[in-house]
């Protein structure tokens, strides 16, 4: 068969070339404004070349921090907009805020500003290239699936609603490999026999196998995928695609003998890790108990006029190994708000008061679990805690819930900071997929990413 020729950028693919031509347009307006016009505040020479790398730290940071590489947005020109000017205005100030990282000020004011403007107008018109000529283009990448039809609709769907770029053209149906009419769907039916030929006419990029029993793949069928596999073509098994599109575990899709799917990462027993985790935690709780005391007395007068009761509160939680703890917390609800018994809080729950929905959206309601990650009952990243009678639900109907308990519980998570509120079991189902993908990849990288998202969700009072 013709080799497609057709290029696709992956997800990370497409955060990296965000973020190098971010960069490179920035940096690249500022010289040729300083070689053609009378600018003169930043310039790049071989001197002071580490300006442009403090610049390039201070735009990719803050552009995490007000989530210019969030690929949704990132594909919107109005939402993408928003986020250039925050991220170019709290790059620009910063920057100007630190003297000896950073060019002396210019006596002539207004290169200041021509310097905003440049970096502005660079990611824009970068940007809105973007957005016109790859994302609705390059980033198509089209896919044959191999599955059951009676798990067709399922298995697109979880991967389409996450990369609408994914796009599954045809799919082998391993109920009847030998009848292209044997699902009424959008998606094109092929046989074996017609596989390659599909391959070529659509150019497809990649066979997806959704096979949870092999005895569906024939030997005729096998073949045609090795043949295909040694030819280049790339061939991946589902929960592969899924976790990489979603960052997601794909516990729904597996069967009992997930373990065999699941490797911890090396980070859960690496000593010189876990060792700089708990400083860094020692430090961030030391620090945000000082914070949350010098912001008390403005949160006794909300919670005297608005509240009416008790500040704190405690309740019972489930902790590493599923140890008991007591969690400590500002109160944000009426007070008996479970007095018919514990339920899920929802979004616009009406136990909340008027300042509990403060206290939550700005996360200020988490303050006084800083005493528990110094007890050493949470970490700062890590599963949101649960309470007991929610985990004993959750675990009847899902098997690998108690795996979540693996690791400490955090004060923020993979799952917090990549999922809305959670009212159901469904949404306990989406946040656990959230929570083994980040036991099973745990690293600084992926810390310091939740640590960044965690920034974007304060800054944007999107707690829960």
């Amino acid at each position: 068969m013709t080799q497609n020729k057709q290029i696709h950028f992956e997800i990370s693919e497409r955060k990296i070339l965000l973020r190098v031509f971010d960069v490179i347009f920035v940096l690249s307006v500022l010289h040729l404004i300083g070689t053609f016009f009378d600018f003169h505040y930043f310039k790049i020479s071989s001197g002071s070349f580490y300006w442009t790398i403090v610049l390039s730290f201070y735009l990719l940071f803050f552009g995490s921090v007000f989530e210019m590489y969030n690929l949704q947005i990132a594909s919107n020109q109005y939402a993408v907009v928003r986020s250039i000017v925050l991220s170019s205005s709290v790059t620009v100030l910063t920057y100007l805020l630190t003297p000896f990282y950073s060019p002396p000020l210019p006596e002539n004011r207004l290169q200041i500003l021509l310097f905003y403007i440049a970096v502005v107008v660079a990611l824009l018109l970068w940007r809105l290239f973007y957005v016109k000529f790859l994302a609705s283009t390059r980033f198509v990448k089209k896919a044959i699936i191999v599955c059951a039809d009676e798990e067709l609709e399922e298995l697109v769907s979880g991967l389409q609603k996450n990369d609408p770029h994914f796009k599954i053209e045809g799919f082998v149906n391993l109920n009847d490999l030998e009848n292209t009419t044997a699902v009424k769907s959008r998606i094109a039916a092929v046989t074996v026999d017609q596989l390659v030929a599909f391959i070529e006419a659509q150019k497809i990029s990649e066979i997806v196998i959704a096979a949870q029993k092999t005895e569906g793949i024939t030997v005729e069928l096998y073949n045609q995928l090795l043949l295909l596999l040694e030819n280049g073509f790339p061939v991946r098994e589902y929960t592969q695609v899924y976790e990489s599109i979603t960052q997601r575990i794909p516990v729904q899709f597996v069967a009992r003998d997930f373990y065999k799917f699941f490797p911890f990462s090396r980070s859960n027993q690496n000593q010189l890790y876990l060792i700089y985790v708990r400083l860094v935690e020692m430090v961030t709780a030391l620090l945000g108990l000082t914070i949350g005391l010098c912001i008390l007395p403005f949160i006794l007068v909300g919670n005297l006029f608005a509240n009416r009761g008790p500040l704190f509160y405690t309740q019972e939680r489930v902790g590493k190994n599923g140890a008991p703890f007591k969690i400590y917390k500002l109160r944000s609800m009426i007070i008996n708000a479970e007095s018919d018994g514990a339920v899920f809080a929802t979004v616009n729950d009406t136990r909340i008061t008027a300042f509990g929905k403060f206290l939550r959206k700005s996360r200020l309601d988490e303050v006084p679990q800083f005493i528990n990650v110094l007890k050493g009952e949470m970490a700062i990243i890590g599963p949101r805690p649960e309470r007991p009678v929610f985990v004993n639900q959750i675990a009847e109907i899902m098997p690998f819930y108690q795996t979540r308990h693996v690791i400490k519980p955090g004060l923020t998570g993979w799952a917090q900071v990549n999922y809305s509120y959670g009212e159901t079991l469904q949404d306990s189902l989406i946040k656990l997929q959230y929570d083994l993908y980040y036991i099973k990849h745990r690293s600084v990288f992926l810390d310091l990413s939740i640590v960044v998202k965690t920034i974007s969700t304060v800054l944007f009072y999107r707690g829960q």
